[in-house]
């Protein structure tokens, strides 16, 4: 249940508003529960019991470098400890009644929205996320999985009679079925719905999953975790094995009892140590979500403020540590000028601190690893551009990680800040004579995620939707220029280097992955 007797506020990433009382009066109520939790040993979640682990490791705070908690350090033997048990499970699992699966799914739903305050809490002392993100981030997860179950139902549990070519005695059908054990790999910057959307949609389909969250939010895997069983799902059929990727990970790409896997995280080891290394023998399903490079365009024709204000969101919003994060704008050149300095006034305004503050809509860096990051990208954009706001370490926070949000100008065209994804608040602006230009400008990248586009312009709309290759695509969208995707409303994956499949979580198409074919024929 929420903190307060109100009926439980509909949270998305586009509705919420830092004005509503109602909300964050729920939102301290349960920051005090999430204090109450921190600081405690947590083990391992293995056919439906926790165990404790030989090895540790401890995760702290970004906000102020506080112990969130010491989590268990899963060895290759937990790993298959775990796929063994999720193989014995998942035959039963994938035999129960579809809609008795949709029921407990729709179960573990409505529990993660009633602990919405507490979760989201948690997260923001975990990762750094500020309220209305972290808020966005747990029923986004709640979300997924509901839109999974509804996929399920629409369809009818995805059985179909197929024609028989006029012959009455012959009986088909389409059947989609389990493959049986998935790996669930997920990242820290929606530890919660890159974790428990992509397992849903495997355990709804009838999948047992061993899932492995990130080490920078364990926390937030352990709460899944529970949640997950306090649902119902049967011993084995969901498994939590926390620790690093290169024991733990490892394990899960390299064992055979895995029948599929999905990794969210970085091209890198996406693409060169997941999506070309998992199938060994006989070709099995992978659906790897990597980053993104992501642009917005600056018609001559925009509303400039509206546009300022997208950018802004886009390039900051969790400072930048999102695969669909605005990294890239190209400005038409009538309207350069009057664009920057909008965006460089909506940039001075953002308060920057501890994220549980509600006056407080930036926070840290997520760990020691992307402020090097950071400081690496803020050396070169000073040495072969020109910062125009931004680019310091901010002190007095409580911990090194908090930076400033930079805008940056006059970079050549092709130095690898318009290139490589980043993960900070960092977002690069280019002049451009036209449209056209713009667009080959956008389009010149691996990645093919999110893009965005401002304009009032009706013919030029219609151009960039028909040129711009990006799996997600907005306009005219203050929000988030290129950020905000929710489940059933914007399908959300990506082209080229950003996704294996074509295939967008959210979407009409997504939980079928998680299943295969057969047909099946009866003559009478």
């Amino acid at each position: 249940m929420t903190a307060t007797s109100e009926p439980r506020l509909k949270i998305t990433y586009a509705t919420l508003r830092n004005d509503n009382e109602q909300l964050h009066a729920s939102y301290d109520a349960g920051l005090a529960v999430a204090r109450g939790e921190l600081g405690a040993m947590h083990g391992l979640f293995v056919d439906g019991g926790w165990r404790p682990a030989k090895e540790t490791f401890e995760k702290r705070s970004p906000i102020d470098g506080s112990l969130v908690g010491t989590f268990a350090k899963g060895t290759r033997a937990d790993v298959r400890d775990a796929v063994a048990a999720a193989r014995a499970a998942a035959p039963s699992w994938a035999r129960t009644p579809w809609l008795e699966r949709v029921a407990v799914m729709r179960r573990m739903a409505d529990i993660i929205s009633e602990r919405q305050m507490e979760l989201a809490a948690l997260m923001g002392i975990e990762v750094g996320k500020n309220r209305l993100e972290a808020l966005g981030d747990v029923e986004e997860t709640a979300d997924l999985i509901r839109y999974y179950c509804d996929q399920f139902v629409a369809n009818d549990g995805f059985d179909h009679a197929m024609g028989n070519l006029g012959d009455t005695t012959v009986h088909t059908r389409s059947v989609l079925k389990p493959h049986g054990v998935w790996a669930v790999i997920s990242p820290f910057n929606f530890p919660m719905a890159l974790s428990g959307g992509p397992s849903g949609g495997a355990l709804v389909a009838g999948n047992a999953v061993v899932y492995k969250p990130s080490s920078d939010a364990p926390l937030c895997g352990v709460k899944l975790t529970e949640i997950a069983d306090l649902a119902g799902l049967p011993h084995g059929v969901f498994n939590m094995v926390s620790g690093p990727g290169a024991t733990v990970g490892a394990e899960l790409q390299e064992n055979e009892g895995i029948d599929g896997l999905l990794f969210t995280g970085s091209y890198e080891i996406g693409f060169n140590g997941v999506f070309k290394t998992f199938s060994k023998k006989f070709p099995k399903p992978v659906i790897v979500e990597m980053g993104g490079k992501n642009p917005a365009i600056v018609s001559a024709h925009a509303d400039l403020e509206e546009a300022a204000e997208g950018v802004m969101r886009s390039a900051f919003g969790y400072a930048g540590q999102k695969c669909s994060a605005c990294s890239r704008v190209y400005v038409q050149a009538p309207v350069y000028e009057a664009f920057l300095e909008a965006l460089i006034a909506k940039t001075k305004a953002i308060a920057v601190g501890d994220p549980t503050d509600r006056k407080i809509w930036l926070g840290p860096l997520v760990n020691a690893k992307a402020r090097a990051k950071y400081d690496a990208a803020i050396a070169e954009a000073k040495r072969d551009g020109r910062i125009l706001i931004g680019g310091e370490v901010l002190s007095g926070h409580g911990s090194d990680l908090y930076v400033a949000p930079t805008i940056v100008a006059d970079l050549p065209p092709d130095h690898s800040i318009w290139r490589e994804e980043l993960f900070v608040p960092l977002v690069a602006v280019a002049r451009v004579e036209s449209l056209d230009e713009a667009i080959k400008l956008a389009n010149d990248t691996i990645y093919g995620l999110t893009a965005g586009f401002f304009s009032d312009d009706r013919e030029e709309i219609d151009h960039f939707e028909e040129a711009i290759e990006a799996g997600v695509i907005y306009i005219n969208r203050r929000a988030g220029a290129t950020t905000g995707a929710w489940p059933g409303i914007q399908p959300f994956g990506g082209w080229k280097a950003s996704g294996t499949t074509g295939k967008a979580s959210g979407g009409l198409y997504y939980v079928q992955q998680f299943m295969r074919e057969q047909s099946q024929t009866l003559v009478d």
